[in-house]
């Protein structure tokens, strides 16, 4: 699959409209014709969700390819930093615009605006480096990994864990028909109002296989970063984030990728709670691959409105 491609007259993969049934087909963008000088622009397939609002994470990989699709090196990506501006509608195709470029020796930058029915509702700017040699620190998990169950271990799922809780509505949220599977390796089964304060971990990955292209791998890790990541700040107040009572929604996200790794293969996501305030709960995670290698760091705020 190659992803990078910007001639529309070569694209062969799913159209705009149509709903796509894997992660790869979700990420497949169809290059639309601009005029000269104007940003380059692409269409996302819509949600393959059928209620609620468009899953972030989806905005996440649909924009880290458009900006990927811009670069005519092999530059990485090495950091993001996303705004979700507004809900977006599973119904429909996203249109993507890149621009803000600047390609420097070593570094490029792109700025990405998803747009929907006119209106815009998420923004990106990423930042690309040319591979080089350099100094390699890599540190161990914060946890005994060898205590922590192997995902074929693991038999909860996220989707029964969401399921399970009383407040759970099945009628608004659909994160089983996302391409992907989570296992829940530490769920909280303290009663409600007993506040949690460990780290959770999850076992997860892309539905596979996924084709040995390094945009689709990043893509891959940006879609799996937004699943649980902001659901755990209300964690520490004995609440859950399904409760009834809370006006919850992300409002940001960043995202740091050290090194490579497959989505399609198990990444354990050690998550934990910096802080709430002011209405808002920040969370930051690390991605780490099955033998304990560091790959991603990532870190979202979410709006946490209770009502009393």
């Amino acid at each position: 699959m190659s992803l990078p491609a910007t001639d529309p007259g070569e694209h062969t993969g799913s159209m705009p409209g149509t709903t796509p049934s894997t992660f790869v087909d979700l990420i497949d963008l169809t290059p639309r014709a601009v005029a000269e000088g104007a940003p380059a622009s692409f269409e996302g397939p819509p949600s393959p969700e059928r209620g609620g609002r468009v899953y972030g994470g989806q905005f996440l990989a649909q924009a880290v390819v458009a900006a990927y699709r811009t670069l005519t090196s092999e530059r990485r990506i090495h950091s993001l930093h996303a705004y979700f501006l507004r809900q977006g509608d599973v119904d429909e195709s996203t249109s993507w615009q890149v621009d803000g470029r600047r390609d420097g020796r070593s570094f490029a930058t792109r700025t990405v605006v998803g747009s929907q029915q006119g209106r815009e509702v998420f923004w990106l700017m990423a930042s690309f480096h040319t591979p080089e040699e350099g100094l390699d620190y890599l540190p161990g998990p914060e946890f005994d990994l060898d205590a922590v169950p192997s995902a074929d271990d693991v038999s909860l799922t996220y989707v029964d864990y969401s399921r399970s809780n009383p407040d759970h509505d099945p009628e608004s949220w659909f994160g089983q028909d996302r391409p992907m599977d989570i296992r829940y390796v530490n769920p909280p089964t303290e009663p409600e109002g007993t506040p949690v304060l460990e780290p959770q971990l999850t076992w997860s990955r892309v539905d596979g296989p996924v084709p040995d292209d390094p945009v689709v791998w990043d893509a891959g890790l940006a879609y799996l970063a937004d699943a649980t990541l902001v659901d755990h700040v209300t964690l520490p107040h004995g609440h859950r984030w399904h409760d009834a009572r809370l006006t919850g929604a992300s409002l940001d996200h960043a995202m740091w990728f050290h090194r490579s790794a497959r989505p399609d293969e198990w990444l354990l996501l050690d998550q934990r709670v910096e802080a709430t305030s002011g209405a808002r709960g920040l969370a930051t995670g690390r991605f780490y691959t099955a033998s304990g290698q560091l790959v991603a760091t990532c870190g979202q705020e979410g709006l946490m409105r209770w009502r009393r």
